[in-house]
């Protein structure tokens, strides 16, 4: 038996159609973008790729009528995060975060406080929520260059109030940069209007493709404000020895990961047909049942929201007494998989009280059945009573 419950580090499986599209690029496809002819080949890459970057900008909100340019592709979220904050801040420029972010963010943004970048943290609650009010006394004190906010926890599963943190940083005249590592996919976002300056995304989460493609999405004007971490070959303008200003260019030196752009346009259309209110809705009942099933369980210490308002189905516990690496051991022996530890945030673990220990994380997904989480509500009492007798 294997039940995976890990969907906050990897949704699995896969919908189908994605590893199908991969194999059939390798097995059929294959040629480079925009190094080679106009070969059916180079054109079949050529527009997977172009359709790939539509389908992005129509499901997280792009630009000037999703305008393809506006998106570009890198390996992951962190990349994205990276290319964003060490493109656009320098010495003397600040920058405010919340205390419920990755280290995706965190240790970029402690690198560039190094160099003289002024970092601001606003405090979140036990529940890991940042309160609006906070944001808005400090920007009646202090200007701001610009704020990176996690959507949501990976730890907690907390959503951030981000209609009213982007209105503020708006009125502020303050690009804001959402981190959407846990909500692309699942949450609903219009990027434009909301007026974020950039999206960060990955494709491996809730967008239901391969590991090794992400990206951001642009607001045309920000973007041209930003520069690029890496310069080289980008299949254009070779005719010049500078790199392209011009959009997706300026951003995509070298090859990118052409198998896994092909799987995320797959998985994009799988939710498309499929629809995010289908999936949240889906996501939200198991969510409800695991967290009703938890709180049951004798000695649990639950981080989070208590009710699925305003979370995602991710949950991060200790049970008194039992060390959650421990815990996690003793699951995955009878073939369920889990998170234990700090999950890459220990600040966010500060924040809820529970760190250094971290917690044992449980994530299900759209393809999570009843029957699994009902499998595990029944394994883990058992093995917290296992262990407790054997300390």
């Amino acid at each position: 038996m294997s039940i995976y419950l890990n969907n906050a580090a990897t949704t699995w499986p896969k919908p189908a159609p994605v590893g199908e599209a991969m194999a059939a690029f390798l097995a059929r496809g294959g040629a480079n973008l925009a190094r080679g002819t106009s070969s059916a080949r180079d054109m079949e890459t050529l527009n997977s790729v172009l359709d790939c970057r539509i389908r992005v900008a129509s499901l997280l909100g792009g630009w000037e009528d999703a305008d393809p340019r506006y998106v570009t592709f890198c390996a992951n979220v962190t990349e994205a995060l990276n290319f964003v904050l060490r493109g656009f801040l320098r010495p003397g420029m600040k920058v405010i975060a919340s205390s419920m972010e990755h280290n995706a963010v965190m240790r970029p943004l402690r690198a560039l406080e190094e160099r003289g970048v002024l970092l601001t943290l606003l405090p979140s609650d036990r529940e890991g929520l940042l309160d609006p009010e906070d944001l808005r006394r400090l920007l009646r004190t202090e200007r701001f260059d610009l704020m990176v906010m996690a959507h949501a926890s990976n730890v907690c599963g907390t959503v951030q109030p981000l209609d009213t943190v982007a209105e503020l940083c708006a009125g502020a005249g303050g690009p804001l940069v959402l981190d959407s590592a846990q909500t692309a996919g699942v949450l609903p976002i219009d990027a434009a209007a909301l007026g974020l300056a950039a999206l960060c995304f990955t494709g491996h989460k809730g967008l239901m493709g391969p590991q090794g493609i992400g990206g951001i999405l642009w607001r045309p004007d920000f973007a041209a404000r930003v520069e690029p971490l890496v310069a080289g070959g980008t299949g254009s303008y070779s005719h010049v020895e500078t790199q392209p200003e011009e959009l997706p260019d300026k951003f995509e030196s070298g090859t990118p990961n052409l198998p896994g752009i092909v799987g995320l346009h797959a998985a994009l259309g799988w939710i498309e047909e499929t629809g995010i209110e289908r999936i949240a809705g889906h996501e939200r009942e198991l969510g409800g049942k695991l967290l009703e099933g938890l709180s049951r369980v004798e000695g649990i210490q639950l981080t989070g929201k208590r009710g699925m308002e305003g979370r995602l189905p991710v949950f991060s516990f200790n049970i008194e007494g039992l060390d959650n690496g421990m815990l996690a051991d003793a699951l995955s022996r009878e073939g369920f998989e889990t998170r234990p530890g700090l999950h890459c945030a220990p600040i966010a673990h500060r924040t809820l009280g529970s760190f250094p220990q971290g917690g044992l994380r449980v994530s299900p997904g759209y393809f999570t059945t009843p029957v699994e989480l009902d499998a595990f509500l029944e394994a883990l009492p058992a093995a917290a009573e296992r262990l407790g007798q054997e300390a």
